[in-house]
């Protein structure tokens, strides 16, 4: 019988400091934001929208400052759950990796929803409306492209995602310009009027500012296979979140500016980037975007997929999960029954979510895998001063980071679930306490049936 050492790896030093930020910045798919997502921050902070996000970002850059401070130490796929469990122990790591594991899967549900209607609205816009496919079936191509993806070779699929977002990116930016070169200049006086800003909708709508951002720490995931990880896992993570950052407060900035500063239409619309487009007369730019948005939808479906199959064959490397799911492809060196199993629940999923309609599934989807990525964020930053004094190495900035990271998302989540939404909107956060119950329940009962196990990891059982 083969020892444990000879069994297949995933191929390590494969990707460098470019493919990380491309997986983190894949997973974020940030073209969504201005063609989905603005319209509700819009519609609270008004013409202060920009500086909703410039809040939420300078928070998540203290967040993925402790994610960099851990992935100094702990360079492995298994990542969050091994931050988190070798710091305030291992149950609690156990649960944060299932919380994890659901983020990304229920992530990449939402993402495939909206795929949907980007190629419905794509189609429509070039008079091929007739030709939409069955959104069962269009599920089921864009899954089958990424999973073959994801399964045939982490370094092509990390650089397809990077390439995607970048492009659909570029288009948005192209379209952006040529409206702001209509309006003759780049300043707003309204938006830069401080005293007239909505200080109220703008803390307000730091919810959503932050759920824009979710996907930015996946390059973590990515660490046994990445040449210096100690170095580029957190130095990827970092500046995705500066950059993304970035674009968000400027896209932001100037679609309000190309709205003429009717922060109302932009925030009722469906599409607030076609309507910025439709009222500077340029309504052909809507096939660039639908188009652009659907690459983007293809990067991140690719990215969500590499993060949870490696959370999946981590944990299974650490005998937590299935031990099928720590099989690793002997030539492609990826861990494919861990990506089989990740696109077959997301599809099953999403066809048993569809008759919701893409949108309000979309809607329902996205709002679930948030919750668990805020939990992780929050408690991040409350291990990464425990880790540091654990390793003796704890200084002010450490507790610096932690405190403003913690706090930040403390406000989230307060906001996340506060007021209380609507029906059905409000069994959201049950759905995701039953789904947390079930996996703190599970890894209880294994921590008390194999206590030897729970404790490997601090050890190293991915090789």
């Amino acid at each position: 019988m083969s020892s444990q050492q000879d069994r297949p790896q995933l191929r390590s030093n494969a990707l460098g400091l470019v493919d990380c930020i491309g997986q983190s910045v894949a997973n974020m798919a940030p073209t969504l934001t201005p063609a989905i997502n603005i319209a509700v921050i819009a519609g609270l902070a008004g013409s202060g929208s920009w500086l909703g996000f410039l809040i939420a970002s300078t928070g998540v850059f203290f967040v993925a400052l402790n994610i960099a401070t851990l992935s100094r130490r702990h360079t492995l796929s298994g990542s969050y759950f091994i931050y988190i469990g070798r710091t305030t122990g291992p149950l609690t790591g156990l649960i944060a990796g299932w919380l994890m594991i659901g983020g990304y899967l229920v992530s990449a549900m939402a993402v495939a929803f909206a795929e949907v209607l980007f190629l419905e609205n794509f189609l429509a816009s070039l008079g091929l409306k007739a030709l939409t496919p069955n959104p069962g079936l269009a599920i089921c191509v864009f899954l089958g492209v990424t999973g073959f993806a994801a399964y045939r070779d982490i370094r092509l699929s990390s650089r397809f995602g990077l390439v995607l977002e970048v492009a659909s990116i570029g288009i948005l930016v192209l379209i952006t310009a040529i409206v702001v070169a209509q309006r003759g200049t780049v300043i707003d006086p309204k938006q830069l009027d401080f005293g007239k800003l909505g200080y109220g909708g703008i803390m307000t709508s730091l919810t959503f500012a932050v759920l824009s951002f979710v996907g930015f720490e996946s390059a973590a995931t990515l660490a046994r296979e990445t040449r210096n990880p100690a170095r580029n896992v957190g130095l990827a993570v970092t500046m995705s979140a500066l950059l993304a950052g970035l674009f968000f407060i400027a896209i932001t900035y100037f679609m309000v500016l190309g709205m003429g500063d009717d922060t109302r239409a932009l925030g009722d619309s469906s599409a607030p980037f076609i309507a910025m487009t439709e009222r500077a007369g340029l309504s052909a730019a809507g096939t660039a975007m639908y188009f652009g948005a659907l690459i983007s939808g293809l990067a991140c479906l690719l990215a969500s997929l590499n993060a949870v199959s490696r959370l999946l064959f981590s944990m299974a490397r650490y005998g937590y999960l299935a031990r099928a799911l720590a099989t690793v492809h002997p030539r492609h060196r990826t861990p494919a029954t861990a990506v089989g199993l990740s696109v077959a629940v997301i599809l099953l999923g999403c066809l048993v979510t569809l008759p919701l309609g893409p949108l309000a599934a979309f809607g329902f989807a996205g709002t679930l895998a948030t919750f668990g990525f805020l939990a992780i964020y929050f408690l991040i930053c409350l291990a990464a001063p425990l880790d540091q004094f654990q390793a003796g190495t704890l200084a002010v900035r450490h507790l610096l980071f932690s405190g403003a990271g913690t706090l930040m998302m403390t406000f989230v989540i307060l906001g996340s679930v506060w007021p209380v939404p609507p029906w059905p909107a409000n069994l959201l956060p049950w759905l995701f306490l039953a789904y947390l119950a079930v996996g703190a329940a599970w890894f209880w009962r294994f921590s008390k049936r194999r206590p030897e196990l729970v404790q490997a990891i601090f050890s190293d059982k991915e090789a």
